[in-house]
């Protein structure tokens, strides 16, 4: 489903093949030569809230995307999206992150590439909907045609805990023949058939966002009366075949199982 969230900035992309180099951010400022931040848009009727810089901020040694209350635009919301200005391919996106509950929210961690950037639109997503924070879905997009089926048919899985509660780590490693889905270090999801591994390098985002007319996927929206955010602690790309490069890495302990 969050085929639908587009962002807006046009910025060369590469192939999958052409490996970018690795990086980990812990968000101690928000490094605006790595990250942009979406604003002054939102992505179609479906949202009921205004993409808002002011709804995404590095404090206290994290990354912090909104939702508020406040009006903006013709939308009665506020939500936060940010996205990296650069592309990356095959490797293993790794992130350790909290969110709010509501239901009607969604909180997402995922890539993209689209029309934006003169490329089919591929897509790999973990989505939680914050009406059941005990769940995440796992889904691609392969040239605009979802990995499961449709929109808003990912796989769900259940999560050690609520994600409202405390932390979660959700990684993938992305080959070119084959798509391993983590949570918490655990392997959940391993998406095989070529129909349904993207092919195209993409951008990392974190967004969270609310609708009141998706309810048969989202549930339906409970009013948001004070600001709420999706707390991210870190953030990493490792590309194909290099090893791991801090201790929480999935590739760690993969190592360590290989042993």
């Amino acid at each position: 489903m969050t085929a639908i969230i587009l962002g807006a900035m046009l910025v060369p992309s590469v192939p999958a093949h052409a490996q970018q180099g690795a990086f980990f951010d812990d968000f101690d400022r928000l490094d605006m030569s790595r990250w942009y931040v979406s604003d002054g848009w939102s992505n179609g009727a479906h949202q009921n809230c205004t993409w808002s810089a002011d709804q995404v901020a590095a404090t206290g040694g994290m990354l912090k995307v909104g939702f508020a209350p406040i009006p903006k635009g013709d939308r009665q919301y506020r939500c936060g999206e940010i996205q990296t200005r650069q592309a990356y391919g095959f490797g293993t996106y790794e992130a350790r992150l909290k969110t709010p509950s509501g239901s009607g929210l969604n909180a997402a961690f995922f890539t993209y590439i689209g029309p934006q950037q003169g490329k089919p639109h591929d897509e790999i997503d973990f989505e939680i909907l914050l009406r059941d924070t005990t769940h995440v879905d796992t889904t691609t997009f392969v040239k605009g045609v979802s990995g499961d089926g449709e929109i808003g048919s990912g796989q769900s899985h259940a999560l050690p805990h609520g994600s409202d509660t405390d932390f979660i780590t959700f990684a993938f490693t992305w080959e070119p023949d084959r798509l391993r889905f983590y949570i918490d270090g655990e392997l959940v999801r391993t998406m095989e058939d070529p129909a349904t591994i993207p092919s195209n390098a993409q951008r990392i985002f974190f967004s969270l966002w609310g609708s009141d007319t998706l309810t048969d996927w989202m549930g339906p929206f409970a009013p948001v009366t004070a600001p709420i955010a999706m707390q991210v602690d870190w953030v990493a790309f490792t590309p194909l075949e290099q090893d791991c490069a801090f201790d929480a890495s999935i590739l760690c302990q993969n190592d360590k199982d290989k042993k």
